[in-house]
């Protein structure tokens, strides 16, 4: 069975015209098809055409007429606005239109809809939003200078043999079972260091890595807090910046071992100010991406870090030697 023909661009009008000009003025089909390249049974075609209709447009052609109507289409892309996590085609059917998925996905994409994976977010009720707003409207004029007086704190887990996000390699084919181009996986419960950290403009504070039992009753608790970050690391960055920086504020979470009595009175025996905070709201503080760098850097690793004390010395190393103070 003969290959059908692909079918090459449509000729304009234009260059139809002029081909019609150049045969009525004496050229021959074959040499003015050549001038125009023009296929010559295509040339003939069109000659043809013009001799018996007068006109060298198209004829309408019938093809297969649309899945959706442009209503079809407003009353769907209407529905998905209101229930934009519910399947399409679950939506499709409620409409009663009998199309599939990619027709449904088409007419969502005319109109610059597209189905993509929601973004994660800390959940934030009424109460959440109204207290962003309150320190959205409290610091809105916070001059650069002012914000230059900000000690930004975090605690971090780092997981040992964290796999978020994948891990590239570069090797050749048949090389993929090579030591250094595997991600190793533990079968067990990973584990897991905790490291409380901060930051100012143009400046990293210290890292320090939070010794504590773990297990029931052996979290992070205020005594554990007071002793290993306001004494053992804010102190001391503190009374430096503000030597430097003058009356320096301090930024920190809503994390029940920071907001404990003890922890406030250790703060305000020390003259430490601090910055209002909304609960739930780690995107209002620049140390996050901080974070992200320093774990992205240890996931790309290798060897990687087999236990948590070598964990820890890996995080002291690079947060000193490998986080730019252009991230602060």
């Amino acid at each position: 069975m003969a290959a059908k023909r692909r079918k090459g661009p449509e000729i304009n009008e234009d260059t139809k015209n002029q081909l019609i000009g150049a045969v009525n003025a004496g050229q021959s089909i074959a040499k003015a098809a050549r001038h125009y390249r023009i296929n010559e049974s295509t040339a003939r075609n069109i000659v043809q055409k013009y001799r018996k209709t007068g006109s060298v447009e198209n004829l309408p052609r019938s093809g297969r007429p649309t899945a959706l109507t442009d209503a079809d289409k407003r009353q769907f892309v209407r529905a998905a606005q209101s229930h934009r996590r519910k399947a399409l085609t679950e939506l499709g059917n409620e409409l009663g239109l009998d199309v599939d998925e990619k027709t449904l996905r088409n007419a969502l994409k005319e109109r610059n809809y597209h189905r993509r994976v929601a973004r994660k977010v800390p959940y934030l009720t009424k109460n959440h939003l109204q207290l962003r707003m309150s320190w959205a409207r409290l610091y809105r004029s916070f001059t650069r200078q002012k914000w230059r007086k900000v000690i930004w704190s975090d605690e971090c887990y780092v997981q040992l043999g964290d796999q978020h996000g994948r891990i590239f390699v570069t090797r050749r084919p048949g090389e993929e079972f090579l030591e250094e181009c595997l991600v190793g996986t533990f079968n067990q419960s990973p584990v897991r260091v905790m490291v409380w950290g901060c930051i100012m403009e143009g400046k990293k504070g210290p890292l320090r890595v939070l010794d504590f039992p773990g297990g029931r009753g052996g979290g992070m608790n205020t005594k554990r807090y007071c002793e290993q970050v306001l004494e053992g690391a804010l102190k001391d960055f503190h009374s430096q910046m503000s030597r430097s920086r003058g009356k320096v504020l301090f930024q920190q979470d809503n994390a029940t071992c920071h907001t404990s009595k003890a922890a406030k009175k250790w703060l305000g025996d020390h003259n430490i100010p601090l910055l209002f905070h909304p609960p739930n709201s780690p995107d209002l503080s620049p140390i996050e991406r901080v974070w992200h760098e320093l774990k992205t850097i240890i996931r790309g690793l290798f060897p990687q870090p087999s236990n948590s004390e070598q964990q820890s010395t890996t995080l002291g190393s690079h947060w000193i030697l490998k986080i730019s103070t252009s991230m602060c």
